[in-house]
């Protein structure tokens, strides 16, 4: 329990505010701080009416929930000034490929403009010493199929979705050194980059987890768009530890390791989506067939290093993806008769204890 007591050490009694805290994973983050002891307060749309943040009664935890729109930075400015962070973490942010296609206007206005906001209103705060943005691991240029990339590889993004993610980063970098390094800011930003996350209490559409728990629950034919793309998997908690580690580094150092960060899993994580599939196989009978869309575009091999954070924050990947898995059914089928929430914590817990 040592990582648990470090951690309780650092964030009991600290201000946090999330951003896109109703999402899958700022519902996760807020569980998580919480049961560190940081006081919360999150800004976000209000939950979906199926969601982790609703099922967990995350509301009940969060000291105060703005149900705003990022793009609207005088609402903004009111709740950054009402909840006075010490940290932020800007996790709000249109986060799907597919609805990127169906509505690109909304995409690139809500994760410029979101991140635009956090970074102009940041400099007005005075007890802030920590900002973390996250973006995605379809942030870098797609050269090379096998390249595993790290933070010095070039940007790029075709998509509307990486397209809109790789202008966050690019606005960040700009905000550090034309206004926060000449400044002399007593916080420090950076952008976190994970891999293709997932874990229990996720309902959002077009992801592979949801869409099989979903097939089988219902006993119904799972439909996979891209069955052989390649993706770094990872639980969801994983990232999150990282994140909690790099604020942390945040309040001793200044900028002293560039300001962008991959958090991915190890290389045997780096699967075909039908491996998802055929993992759970073994434990669970599920039908599936393959049925492409139409002009959607997406990266055929995504693979992440993640060589500075396990150097630099003493963080690393530890489950498998047979693990990760197991988590993830464990989560679905527990959480039907007990408190997803509960559930939550557990896991978390366990995931310390590693």
């Amino acid at each position: 329990m040592e990582n648990l007591k470090k951690l309780k050490k650092f964030w009991r009694g600290k201000r946090v505010f999330i951003t896109g805290h109703t999402g899958f994973k700022g519902s996760w983050l807020t569980i998580f701080l919480n049961l560190l002891g940081a006081k919360i307060y999150g800004y976000s749309l209000k939950p979906d009416k199926v969601s982790l943040f609703k099922k967990a009664d995350c509301h009940k935890i969060v000291k105060k929930n703005f149900f705003c729109d990022i793009r609207d930075k005088k609402k903004l400015k009111e709740a950054l000034k009402q909840s006075r962070p010490e940290v932020i973490f800007h996790f709000a942010a249109q986060a799907l490929v597919k609805t990127s296609y169906e509505k690109p206007y909304d995409t690139f206005s809500t994760n410029i403009l979101g991140t635009l906001n956090i970074l102009t209103l940041s400099q007005n705060l005075k007890n802030l010493k920590s900002v973390i943005i996250s973006t995605t691991d379809k942030v870098y240029k797609q050269a090379n199929t096998n390249k595993i990339f790290s933070e010095n590889d070039e940007l790029g993004g075709d998509d509307p979705y990486s397209a809109s993610k790789v202008c966050k980063e690019f606005i960040i970098s700009s905000y550090i050194k034309s206004f926060f390094e000449k400044n002399r800011t007593k916080f420090n930003v950076s952008s976190v980059r994970s891999g293709n996350v997932i874990g229990g209490g996720d309902y959002s559409r077009y992801r592979l987890i949801p869409d099989i728990l979903n097939s089988l629950n219902k006993s119904s034919v799972l439909n996979l768009r891209n069955p052989n793309h390649i993706r770094p998997w990872q639980y969801v908690i994983e990232p999150l530890f990282g994140y909690l580690l790099l604020s942390q580094l945040h309040y001793k150092n200044k900028y002293k390791f560039g300001y962008a960060w991959n958090f991915g899993p190890s290389k045997k994580n780096f699967l075909k989506v039908i491996d998802i599939v055929k993992i759970i196989k073994r434990k669970k009978k599920i039908k599936y067939k393959i049925k492409r869309i139409k002009n959607l575009k997406e990266d055929e091999v995504l693979k992440l290093s993640n060589i500075k954070s396990i150097r630099y924050l003493n963080w690393r990947p530890k489950y498998n993806l047979v693990k990760t898995i197991d988590n993830v059914i464990e989560w679905d089928e527990v959480s039907k008769n007990q408190s997803p929430k509960g559930i939550c914590e557990k896991q978390i817990l366990r995931y310390l204890e590693t």
